[in-house]
């Protein structure tokens, strides 16, 4: 029976995960027409609500607009330089890219007001029902659209020009999903960070205005900035990381494991199990009870359990007889191990950042009790607990890396890390779930709304603070492995087009002075990359912060009610810097890796060292940034809520400067790390035929 069963998933491998990825967009779609069917509250709730629709749909457009000026360009070079198939796998990652974070931030802001108007009118249960199915669209979004774009340009690029050429087509369709997550992420922080950063410096801190306080002229444009960085960038994000999973699986599947065509099919059939997953999760959500932290941890565990039970019977029905992977023979079971290492691995890093960014434990509390001191040892706390919180995930991503290289050498963590990303569609709805109960309670105090309501909001909102994170430091823990598995692939596609026997590896020796070169080279990238993205933020939140105090001192009547804030032109003065200051960063990856290939006396052994240098050091940055960022965050929190002294007193100015140094650490430069390393690795795959 095993092998009628093994020999029909085989040949319908393919087709099943791309049903299952409509199924997901299927549901996506169901989830919003449940939500517009959710009151939007009174007259005063729907015209913020609208003002912030607004503002997030003007920034989208013109970034589409920006964007896609680049991308034409880097399509006509492809299109002339290197194939007509890699170009419009190209086109179709960066359109799909956009799509995902595009749509899933339209409906998170149609999500918010019904939000507050069910925490105002039902329960916090169905306020949390309704900000989790927002979030949820996002990440279905992201699978279904993830898992339809590799599946179609796979299945159509295989007839038309044969399976090798489809599978190399397709890293132009990893570079397009690449290439637009960095400019999503770094132009969607930047927007966003520079509003929060400016409300904060002036609001809070000068002017003594509450969170949202609708005499802050800058607090429309924060909220806005919540959507388009957290529901767009990261949406680009993590679209990108699970198409740049799913193909490098299939890359290293066709360099390192010969005549198994199962081998390509089983990331798709994992892929296809994943969305599933996701939607039992959500359903899970939707109709249990309890604390909403214990409800949404409670999700992500149902989706990994349906994932780790579907996986053995797809795995020993692909590989009945085990597969031969770099001259050893791997049983199912083996494959089946690889797997469960991913899933396991999302649940380590779940735990670790919520240990390090919850306020409910000792690393915020221990900064907000910093803050007691003043501004200087809140900051030194934070940058410390940062450089603390990258131990335990790089110490698991090496036991993750070991243990699967054991089960099935590289394709094996390449399993893992297709593994680690099927948990994608139920974390994306965890980070998406975030800005939606951020702009709900802003909605509440902005709609004169009674306390009740915002301390509901401000529950749901501290939750989806440290659900951002958790989901950031998935992001960044699976684009490390994800990166590894593209340096790997670049290794056997150079020795492949060196034509070196089957026994001789393309060597890269630490002894190799050229190999020291390009680590160096790669370790500084990260640093110069986040270097310019911390200066976007500072200068545009300079110009949110000058444009403010304007305001103030332009019309006095502003903070005592008289007078109305001009909100539209702290929007415009974010819109037009982040959209200015992103190109250069995000095209600083391209850079580097052609003009290493283009100098003759570095070459490939120095770009080699480039990929491992970068992947090295962005990790630690990465990681660094966005735990310190979120415990920052959290420490402020803590204090509202009472501890220290509480709102208005030296502790908490001393926290808001904290959380200022850490907005754009966990929400600009951090994140976009995660593509940038990406990039950096498929450009180098894509240019070997045209400089080596």
């Amino acid at each position: 029976m095993t092998l009628p069963l093994a020999f029909d998933i085989l040949l319908s491998g393919v087709r099943l995960s791309l049903i299952c990825a409509v199924i997901g967009l299927g549901c996506a779609f169901l989830l919003i027409t449940v939500i517009l069917r959710c009151s939007p509250g009174n007259e005063r709730m729907r015209q913020i609500s609208g003002a912030v629709q607004e503002g997030a749909k003007a920034y989208l457009n013109r970034q589409v607009m920006t964007i896609g000026v680049i991308a034409v360009i880097i399509f006509l070079l492809l299109f002339f330089f290197k194939d007509h198939s890699t170009a419009f796998g190209f086109l179709l990652g960066a359109f799909c890219s956009l799509a995902a974070g595009y749509i899933g931030m339209r409906i998170a802001v149609l999500a918010n007001a019904r939000v507050t108007q069910a925490a105002a009118s039902q329960t916090r249960t169905a306020a949390l029902r309704v900000a989790f199915n927002g979030g949820a669209v996002t990440g279905l979004l992201v699978v279904g659209l993830a898992l339809l774009a590799v599946g179609t340009f796979y299945h159509f690029a295989r007839n038309m020009i044969g399976n090798d050429l489809a599978v190399r087509s397709l890293v132009g369709l990893a570079l397009g999903a690449s290439l637009i997550s960095v400019f999503a992420r770094l132009g969607g922080g930047i927007y966003t960070k520079a509003a929060d950063v400016g409300a904060d410096l002036v609001g809070k801190i000068e002017s003594g205005l509450e969170e949202d306080d609708p005499r802050n002229p800058a607090t429309i444009a924060d909220n806005v900035g919540d959507n388009v960085g957290d529901c767009a960038g990261m949406a680009a994000d993590v679209f990108e990381t699970y198409a740049v999973s799913l193909i490098g699986a299939i890359l290293v599947g066709v360099l390192t494991v010969a005549n198994a065509p199962a081998a390509i099919v089983y990331p798709f059939v994992l892929g296809g199990i994943s969305v599933l997953g996701a939607i039992c999760g959500i359903l899970f959500v939707n109709f249990s009870g309890g604390k909403p932290a214990g409800v949404l941890m409670g999700a992500v565990g149902m989706s990994a359990l349906v994932s780790a039970v579907l996986f053995w019977p797809a795995t020993h029905q692909l590989f009945p007889n085990g597969v031969e992977i770099a001259g050893k023979m791997r049983s199912p079971t083996d494959l089946y191990f690889a797997s469960l290492i991913g899933l396991l691995m999302t649940g380590i890093v779940v735990v670790i950042t919520n240990y390090y960014t919850s306020m409910h434990y000792k690393p915020v509390q221990k900064i907000a009790r910093a803050s007691e001191t003043g501004h200087a040892t809140n900051i030194i706390a934070g940058l410390a607990l940062g450089q603390h919180a990258t131990a335990l995930p790089v110490g698991f991503i090496g036991i993750a890396i070991l243990l699967s290289y054991n089960f099935a050498g590289l394709y094996g963590i390449a399993v893992a890390v297709m593994a680690m990303l099927s948990m994608a569609g139920i974390i994306i709805s965890l980070d998406a779930f975030g800005p939606i109960t951020d702009n709900a309670g802003g909605i509440a105090v902005m709609s004169n709304l009674p306390k009740e309501v915002r301390a509901a909001t401000d529950e749901l909102d501290a939750v989806g603070n440290t659900m951002k994170a958790v989901t950031k430091g998935y992001a960044i823990a699976s684009a490390g492995l994800a990166a590894l598995v593209l340096f790997g692939s670049y290794v056997e596609e150079l020795r492949a087009h060196l034509k070196l026997p089957p026994d001789q590896f393309f060597q890269f020796s630490l002894q190799d002075p050229k190999v020291i070169i390009g680590l160096f080279i790669g370790g500084l990238l990260p640093f110069i990359f986040t270097a310019f993205s911390m200066d976007a933020v500072g200068k545009a939140a300079g110009a949110v912060v000058r444009e403010v105090r304007r305001q103030i001192q332009a019309k006095p009547g502003i903070l005592t009610g008289a007078d109305t804030p001009d909100y539209g032109t702290c929007v415009d003065i974010v819109t037009k810097a982040a959209l200015r200051e992103m190109i250069v960063p995000a095209l600083l990856p391209l850079a580097f890796v052609i003009l290493v290939a283009v100098i003759p006396q570095l070459g490939p052994v120095v770009l080699g060292g480039v990929l491992v240098g970068t992947i090295v050091t962005g990790l630690f940055v990465a990681i660094a940034m966005t735990s310190g960022g979120g415990a920052w965050d959290n420490a402020k929190k803590f204090i509202e809520e009472g501890h220290y002294g509480g709102k208005g007193s030296p502790a908490h100015a001393a926290a808001v400067t904290g959380d200022t140094v850490g907005d754009p650490y966990k929400d600009t430069a951090g994140p976009a790390i995660n593509p940038m390393i990406k990039v950096v690795n498929i450009v180098a795959i894509l240019i070997i035929p045209i400089f080596f």
